[in-house]
């Protein structure tokens, strides 16, 4: 780097140490394990009112492990995961590791041309699927190297007579579990059952072994496997841990909560509720409210005013979801510490309104599947929105670099660069693309456009295939997002470029109405206050929703192919 290694840490909160110790774990299994001795009889998960302590998710998880071992798994082999947060998907995530295997997380919303893709990139012999998408697998299994097939219930861990009512309710009322064919396939209950007679053979585990195969989204190319390894996990839950005590420990809100208490809305499966909730709650034996569902909102309402909940990481879709919601607006968020806002842009009006509702502020970070989840993040005290992601946490080097690799002045937009324990080893079989974003010095290429500010902060300008090129102009779909969110009437929007034969792009806007009466001309005359003329939309188009990822990130992508196809 051209300025003072890590300059940014004058800047650093108080009580948040600059560096973390990897030398405290070898292994995710070893760090699981600490806490199941530590913590055995408090609450672990609890999905649809049923608990799982710490003793019972390690008596579980090891059974499961040792029947894994049993049908000749081998270490190094890789388990698919197809499930959304269930009881089950902790246990099985535990299992596959502590037996000496890979995770591969599955979206369980995948096209039977997603899911084929991805077992046979990953090469996965074995899958863990929820029976509700199971038809999904039937149709592509033959054309792939699994061969064994766990077939898990929403039920099967609720206990009797619960659990039965569950997967009859799933089953035959809301006909939700698609007739399915899948022969040699094996109940999760049965296999827990002859797993629990079964010795579990823990393997010698080092930070360098692979512990995850996390997929990118897929939205600029193939979807690739991230390799994550035990010591990127386990690093970036210790960075994340390091960061977030000021608000943990901040006695102005009373005593530190004891356990903290974490909302699992976001799928597990994905990168940022992996680190954020699973195993940062499992690191300080905390307790994880499970949502199967967050877009059902009444369900997922009625699970928290159940608890004094503490944590509640979200992306800004969400967090929008909830505070234009009657009955998550009469909750009691006395007990709320932190609020963590990642996986796509906070806009000023959500951050605001959830501020005023909650009074506990959303702390954005900022991160990537190839990086753990998080590299930056706000100060968590800090009430002010500001707009940009916050500064490198512990451990961690951000670079904005231009195209020739060269670092830029402050305020200069340019390329975020990332070095750190959380960084990962590199693209599953794929060295070409791996070369593409590592650089001689070992910074991961993010392929996002972002500033560096004097304070240390880092601002998102956009993605760099996101970028609209007007008349010469750089125009970044972020900013006009913001704007117009903060329009009155607007519950949602999204920017694209769309061809222009006069200016090359232009900008199109898709809105979703909060407001019936919202009118084009308003939003129109809303973008001239607040937007140099350039960079104002040309079109304007109100939808009934907008296309989101498995996380409510809005795809703009999606309505790109849509507009290209004139739907």
């Amino acid at each position: 780097m051209t300025r003072e290694s890590k300059w940014w840490l004058k800047h650093y909160p108080p009580g948040v140490a600059p560096e973390i110790d990897l030398n405290q774990y070898t292994s995710l299994p070893q760090m699981a394990e600490e806490a199941f001795e530590k913590f055995g009889d408090r609450a672990a998960y609890t999905c649809m009112d049923k608990t799982l302590t710490f003793s019972d998710v390690d008596l579980l998880s090891q059974a499961f492990g040792a029947w894994l071992q049993a049908k000749g798994l081998k270490r190094g082999d890789r388990v698919a995961l197809m499930m959304p947060n269930v009881l089950q998907y902790p246990v099985a995530i535990l299992a596959v590791l502590r037996a000496g295997f890979v995770v591969v997380n599955v979206n369980p919303l995948y096209t039977p041309r997603e899911l084929e893709h991805q077992l046979n990139d990953s090469g996965s012999i074995a899958i863990v699927i929820l029976e509700n998408f199971a038809v999904t697998l039937e149709k592509v299994i033959a054309k792939t190297q699994v061969k064994h097939v766990i077939i898990a219930a929403v039920g099967d861990l609720l206990g009797f007579p619960k659990g039965m009512i569950a997967n009859y309710v799933v089953r035959k009322v809301k006909k939700a579990v698609p007739s399915f064919s899948l022969p040699g396939a094996i109940k999760f209950g049965d296999a827990l059952s002859e797993g629990r007679s079964l010795p579990l053979s823990k393997p010698q585990l080092g930070p360098e072994d692979i512990a995850f195969l996390q997929y990118t989204g897929g939205t600029t190319g193939v979807s690739k496997g991230a390799v994550l390894v035990h010591s990127n996990i386990f690093g970036n839950v210790l960075v994340s841990e390091a960061w977030l005590k000021p608000g943990m420990e901040d006695t102005t809100k009373g005593p530190p909560p004891d356990p903290v208490v974490m909302v699992c809305a976001l799928p597990m499966y994905h990168i940022f509720c992996l680190v954020s909730c699973m195993w940062l709650a499992l690191k300080v034996g905390g307790h994880s409210i499970l949502i199967p569902n967050p877009r059902d909102a009444d369900a997922m309402v009625k699970a928290l005013a159940k608890h004094k909940f503490n944590v509640l990481p979200a992306v800004n879709t969400l967090f929008n979801s909830l505070v234009n919601h009657e009955g998550f607006r009469a909750l009691d968020f006395a007990n709320l510490r932190v609020s963590n806002g990642g996986g796509m842009a906070v806009q000023r009006a959500v951050a605001e309104n959830w501020l005023a509702l909650t009074r506990c502020p959303i702390v954005e970070g900022y991160g990537l599947t190839e990086t753990s989840s998080g590299a930056t993040c706000n100060e968590i005290m800090n009430t002010n929105y500001s707009g940009d992601v916050g500064m490198p946490m512990p451990s961690t080097e951000i670079s904005i670099r231009n195209d020739a690799g060269d670092e830029v002045a402050f305020g200069e937009p340019g390329e975020i660069c990332i070095r750190g324990p959380q960084v990962m080893r590199g693209y599953w079989q794929r060295p070409e693309a791996t070369a593409e974003v590592m650089t001689p010095d070992g910074f991961f290429k993010s392929g996002d456009i972002g500033v560096m500010l004097e304070n240390g902060h880092v601002k998102i300008v956009d993605r760099k295939k996101d970028m609209i090129l007007v008349s010469g102009f750089n125009v970044y779909p972020n900013e006009i997002e913001d704007v117009v969110a903060s329009c009155p009437g607007v519950m949602e929007c999204a920017v694209i470029g769309v061809p222009d034969e006069n200016s090359g792009e232009a900008v199109k806007l898709f809105v979703v109405k909060k407001d019936p009466a919202l009118t084009i001309e308003a939003v129109k005359a809303h973008c001239r206050e607040h937007l140099t003329g350039y960079k104002n939309p040309k079109a304007i188009v109100f939808r009934d929703a907008l296309p989101k990822s498995n996380v409510g990130k809005i795809l703009r992508r999606e309505l790109r192919d849509a507009d290209k196809a004139g739907k």
